[in-house]
């Protein structure tokens, strides 16, 4: 056999088994993550914890991410990454508590979960079996992210609803590219490390949740 033509399919066949690798790993500790994530938003929900607010929020947000990205390649990035979907969890549940205390709030709660769930496992199946290279979606997702932060921060303090609840469509629209954006990545070796992989696919699930739960919870209000 051709020497040039051996080499390459070896070569082929360990980036095919590294990917197959890092697609194997991501999904196990999202799993791990969101399981956990669950059980913090569980407890904090049964205490009826507080909100830690908006800025506590970011900061510790923010603040474990960097941590996790740091420490992405050793043991002290699982531990990050634990941590930062734990944090997430917490937060997640005074929210879940709001929504439960409305008269709808449980049906809400349940469409927002099942709607996340949905879209995620549809989106993932579509760029694992499709195969498909969205990496031109990078810009725009960079761009439209930012700009709807900047929007919901303005519709927060501003206090205006219309502007809120077209904000978390926005997210709506954005996480799930993120989803196919990610999922591409890991299959087209664009990321091939699995924590990071997981943090982006975690926080794109966190905020499609939160949007769903935003616009249900205010499209049922006008009900």
């Amino acid at each position: 056999m051709n020497a040039p033509l051996l080499n390459t399919g070896i070569r082929r066949q360990t980036e095919v088994l590294s990917t197959n690798k890092v697609v194997r790993n991501t999904y196990l500790l999202l799993s791990m993550t969101l399981l956990f994530s669950a059980l913090t938003a569980g407890v904090s929900m049964s205490l009826n914890l507080p909100h830690p607010g908006l800025l506590l929020t970011l900061a510790g947000y923010f603040g474990l991410l960097f941590a996790t990205t740091k420490f992405r390649n050793s043991s002290l990035g699982l531990v990050f990454v634990f941590a930062l979907t734990g944090f997430m969890g917490y937060t997640l549940g005074p929210i879940l508590n709001a929504y439960l205390s409305l008269p709808n709030g449980s049906r809400v709660v349940m469409t927002a979960m099942g709607g996340t769930g949905t879209i995620f496992l549809a989106l993932s199946a579509y760029a694992l079996v499709s195969r498909r290279d969205f990496s031109f979606m990078g810009g725009f997702l960079v761009a439209g992210i930012l700009v709807a932060f900047l929007a919901g921060l303005a519709a927060l303090f501003l206090d205006m609803p219309g502007l809120s609840l077209a904000v978390s469509a926005m997210f709506v629209l954005l996480m799930s590219g993120l989803i196919l954006y990610e999922t591409g990545n890991i299959i087209h070796g664009g990321e091939r490390n699995y924590i990071m992989a997981t943090v982006t696919l975690y926080v794109a699930i966190y905020n499609l949740f939160t949007s769903l739960l935003h616009l249900l919870g205010m499209l049922g209000n006008e009900e």
